[in-house]
């Protein structure tokens, strides 16, 4: 991967939890006023499903050409910080919900904790029709449906002859909410797998830029993710409309993952151009983004918890302040001991994953 292209895409990876904070802390019970840029919390998911498509046709390509390989990857990534945050967000909870219980008022819940934290654990929460909160932690979604593709995309990437078929029988388990997205995480793969645009005129990868953030601009202006929806409810009716939960506005998703995939083509075009800016900023940049995951898996229970410990008044801009700058370093604190640390339980994993693969190809021989 050209390196000016990866610090972009380290650069928009950290500017997507950005804004996912930003959407989260949007509370009248943390700021009085409404907070700019605080409306696009649904589309940076879409940004990081595109991204993680990109990411993981290119790691597979690259380097993690076995099945240890990449789950190893996969589940040491997605397990250093999952366990901790299903772990910490039910004391977290506790503890805030103690100190101001009007902070946690219709956003979270106590009861079945055991069943909670163990679908948590299996990432089991948003199969078919289940909708299964990790506490406060609402954010988690989307980890469900980012493990889902990593399965689906291994058995793609290692089922052999029969990896439809092992596709189809993981689709049915998975359940068709998740799957309506799986579109938009393709869109990446086939963003890092389609070479031609590298050789395209460098005029035309700046017009797909353009055309990217035209589309993108287009679908706010218009707030087609509103009016797509309403129809998907007419057509299925409030009842399965509900029961989408975070896929029901999956037709305008289509048009900004299409979007994200223009933008990842055009920009990998002309990143040489960019490189200049990009290669100064490297440092910050990569530093930023290597806390990326803890913030977007960590944020929400942590901004809970000090909008209650914090008294200050929502009309104070002080307790925005200081509860941002304490979520950012709680961040840091338990992101330095897990993500930044992972390598150690990949390594783990890899030995313990290559030990059945041996034996199974032993017994071949």
């Amino acid at each position: 991967m050209n390196r000016a292209f990866s610090i972009y895409l380290d650069l928009l990876r950290f500017l997507a939890a950005c804004l996912v904070v930003i959407y989260h802390s949007n509370s009248r019970l943390l700021s009085a006023s409404v907070l700019p840029l605080s409306t696009y919390g649904h589309e940076a998911v879409i940004v990081f499903f595109v991204l993680s498509g990109y990411v993981i046709a290119y790691a597979t390509d690259a380097r993690e050409n076995s099945p240890a390989s990449y789950w190893a990857s996969r589940l040491s990534r997605i397990w250093s910080l999952a366990i901790p945050a299903i772990l910490l967000t039910p004391l977290l909870d506790m503890a805030g919900e103690a100190l101001a219980p009007a902070v946690y008022e219709g956003y979270t819940t106590h009861d079945h904790a055991a069943l909670r934290m163990a679908t948590s654990a299996l990432f089991l929460n948003e199969v078919w029709t289940v909708s299964i909160m990790c506490f406060s932690n609402i954010a988690y979604w989307s980890l469900n449906y980012e493990v889902s593709y990593y399965l689906l995309f291994a058995l793609y990437a290692f089922g052999g002859r029969r990896r439809w078929l092992w596709m189809a029988l993981a689709g049915a388990l998975i359940g068709p909410k998740i799957l309506l997205l799986a579109p938009v995480w393709v869109l990446g793969v086939a963003a890092y797998r389609w070479r031609a645009p590298q050789r395209m005129p460098e005029w035309l990868g700046w017009t797909c830029v353009a055309a990217s953030l035209l589309l993108f601009a287009a679908i706010e202006a218009s707030r087609l993710s509103e009016l797509l929806s309403a129809q998907v409810r007419a057509a299925l009716g409030a009842h399965w409309y509900r029961e989408l939960n975070y896929s029901r506005w999956f037709l305008s998703d289509y048009l900004l993952g299409l979007s994200v995939f223009l933008h990842f083509i055009g920009v990998r075009r002309v990143a040489d151009r960019l490189a200049p800016a990009l290669l100064a900023l490297e440092r910050p940049v990569r530093a930023l983004a290597a806390y990326t995951f803890s913030l977007y898996i960590l944020h929400q229970p942590l901004l809970y918890f000090y909008t209650a410990l914090i008294g200050l008044p929502p009309s104070d801009a002080r307790k925005y302040v200081a509860v941002i700058g304490c979520v950012a370093l709680t961040v840091w604190l338990i992101g330095s001991q897990t993500e930044q640390k992972r390598h150690r339980l990949r390594a783990w994993l890899e030995r313990a994953l290559q030990r059945p693969a041996m034996r199974y190809r032993s017994s071949l021989s």
